[in-house]
């Protein structure tokens, strides 16, 4: 398969093999309060319980597997805010490659330290003034280093898609699902996987309303390249969708929606409040949307992705601390 061809349902079937007794099968969790609220029947997917804390494993492993053993020797690079760093970083040390990995110098300072932490040879940049996919090339090009970027690339989506294969294998077909929208890789896979599986199932992509690039992108007909987003949702800081995620996107998505840093706020303390769960902003995106629109669920089955749980403690404990007015 070519870096350009556009994966299919049956490489989410692949990749799922591929990650059998690597990745985790993540548990689907409930919630009364959450069902009373929406009056619908909601099936959470915890990718926040994944290894290293995000759904990004599942697609770095399965990129990884599939590198030739010249590849492997070499190493890989890749640019993250923090997510698929540590994912690059785990699954590099798993199949035994070196691993260099581009993160902004303003990311978590927890998701620096895992990646650290897993082997990974970290190059810090400037995500307002510095080009991470340039000084990705730059790197692969100047030491041999494959790079595998964080969204666009097909192994990465099937791998992703993999999270909503599960979810639709456990649970049977859902009326909606809502999936996390940063650069469009865990959308795109779980497109894929709805369609094979759920054929009817409205999809929705969410995305920050600070960075609702993806939301222009789809309705124009053409990327929409943003600057970097203000957004706590720093797992979607992205400026534009990729070439290979778009077209999926676009054939196989219903909309694309929206959620503010106040809501995905009320969200992180719903779960962690009600469900007892540590989610990250950018996991929120999803429940955000979702009970933003809840009028149009009533009995039926909605289905939230959650895509990581990685947030430093005291940025954790500061989002969530009441505000109080003076």
């Amino acid at each position: 398969m070519s870096f350009l061809t556009l994966p299919t349902y049956e490489d989410v079937a692949a990749a799922a093999r591929t990650l059998d007794g690597h990745a985790h099968r993540t548990p689907v969790l409930s919630s009364r309060t959450a069902n009373e609220e929406l009056g619908a029947e909601l099936f959470f997917k915890c990718e926040n319980l994944q290894r290293m804390g995000a759904f990004k494993f599942r697609g770095a492993f399965n990129a990884l597997s599939r590198f030739t053993e010249s590849q492997r020797r070499a190493g890989v690079v890749a640019f993250s805010s923090g997510n698929h760093a540590q994912a690059i970083a785990l699954a590099a040390r798993l199949l035994g490659m070196p691993a260099t990995i581009v993160m902004p110098r303003d990311a978590p300072a927890a998701k620096v330290a895992a990646t650290q932490g897993y082997g990974g040879q970290v190059v810090f940049y400037d995500r307002y003034t510095e080009d991470r996919e340039q000084i990705g090339r730059d790197l692969a090009e100047r030491h041999g280093f494959t790079l595998i970027p964080p969204y666009d690339h097909p192994h990465v989506i099937a791998g992703q898609g993999t999270a909503a294969k599960e979810l639709f294998d456990e649970v049977g077909p859902l009326d909606a699902l809502f999936v996390c929208l940063g650069g469009g890789g865990l959308l795109a896979g779980s497109a894929l996987a709805t369609r094979a599986l759920a054929p009817a199932c409205k999809l929705y992509g969410v995305e920050p309303e600070a960075g609702n690039d993806g939301q222009q992108s789809f309705r124009s007909g053409a990327i929409v390249h943003i600057d970097t987003p203000q957004t706590i949702a720093d797992g979607a800081q992205t400026q534009h969708l990729g070439q290979i995620t778009f077209p999926i996107i676009r054939r196989d998505v219903d909309d694309i929606l929206t959620a503010s840093d106040a809501e995905l706020v009320e969200a992180m303390r719903f779960f962690f409040t009600r469900m007892k769960l540590v989610v990250e902003p950018t996991g929120c995106l999803g429940f955000a949307a979702a009970r933003g629109m809840k009028d149009r669920w009533r009995g039926l089955r909605v289905g939230v992705l959650i895509s990581g749980g990685n947030v430093d403690l005291p940025r954790f404990a500061e989002l969530l601390a009441p505000r109080v007015s003076t």
